[in-house]
């Protein structure tokens, strides 16, 4: 039996992703091409590599055994292939991103957009998802999050504005419904209420004279996205909690109406994340002086 190097390479993929979907994606395949791909090497091995089922992969003690000694001797080889760079006048090789949908939409597309017209041989991948993901696990090369939700491990650069909140409605909305004077007064009012990812529902933060005020929302519309919640709040349905940088083109035209304008705090910027590792890859190493020289440091104005 006569095996190559590239043999394996689906089966590292499908460990690391845990599915068959993520290792298609990492290596530009269909699910059922990468499925094919491992069944073969399982046949040639006579020895079963993962558990499936409707909704799960998983290694079986073969397949861990395998992956435990597969992986190292591919990380290597990825590093060496990196290396090259040294060589190159520009960088080549593919960026890994996992980004939330807000930091994808306000910070990244606009620095991505540059950084590919100033580095056209990196392939950028970027995977927009509000669940906080194991970055390393998933063979990402950064993340984007809000600083409360990285891990004290990683090592961290803020990337875009501050972000600043707004609460709106529409005009008629406000017709039919006095406007708030008071984080309090929002009781008296139906608000899109948004629920996190855990699970939980998101309260609405303030801040005034009498300090940090904390509200929950009351309404009869739960969402998960924030888009979703746009829409709702530009169909009269409620009040919404939003971005700003959502929004600006809704106030600037008046479709929208804010309120409580003075009670509405800054929040940090989002954090570019990465692993503390001794190697850092080159097109990771491009971006990161990219987002540097480019970022944002302004807060946005009304």
């Amino acid at each position: 039996m006569q095996l190559n190097f590239s043999d394996f390479t689906a089966f590292i993929s499908v460990a690391r992703h845990k599915s068959f979907r993520g290792a298609g994606n990492e290596l530009g395949l269909s699910p059922s091409a990468i499925s094919h791909a491992v069944k073969q090497l399982e046949q040639r091995l006579k020895v079963r590599l993962f558990n499936r089922t409707t909704r799960s992969v998983a290694l079986t003690e073969a397949g861990v055994n395998l992956f435990e000694r597969l992986r190292p001797v591919f990380d290597e080889f990825d590093t060496l292939l990196d290396e090259m760079n040294c060589f190159r006048d520009t960088p080549m090789g593919t960026l890994r991103i996992n980004a939330s949908r807000l930091a994808s939409r306000l910070v990244l597309m606009p620095m991505i957009a540059g950084f590919s017209r100033q580095y056209p041989d990196i392939k950028v991948e970027i995977t927009t998802d509000d669940k906080l993901v194991d970055i390393v696990q998933q063979s990402f090369d950064a993340g984007i999050r809000l600083d409360t939700t990285v891990e004290k491990d990683m090592i961290t650069l803020p990337i875009g504005p501050k972000i600043k909140r707004v609460v709106v409605a529409t005009p008629d909305y406000f017709e039919h419904h006095p406007a708030p004077m008071h984080p309090h007064d929002l009781v008296n009012h139906q608000s899109i209420i948004f629920r996190l990812q855990s699970g939980r529902i998101y309260h609405w933060e303030f801040e005034g004279p009498e300090g940090k005020v904390e509200i929950a929302p009351v309404g009869s519309i739960i969402l998960d996205d924030m888009d979703s919640t746009l829409e709702a709040v530009l169909c009269g349905a409620g009040v919404g909690y939003l971005y700003y940088d959502q929004v600006k083109t809704h106030l600037a035209n008046g479709a929208l109406v804010p309120v409580l304008e003075k009670w509405l705090p800054e929040f940090p910027r989002l954090q570019l994340y990465y692993p503390n590792r001794q190697y850092m890859p080159g097109p990771l190493r491009a971006f990161l002086d990219y987002v540097k020289a480019h970022r944002v440091a302004e807060t946005p104005k009304k």
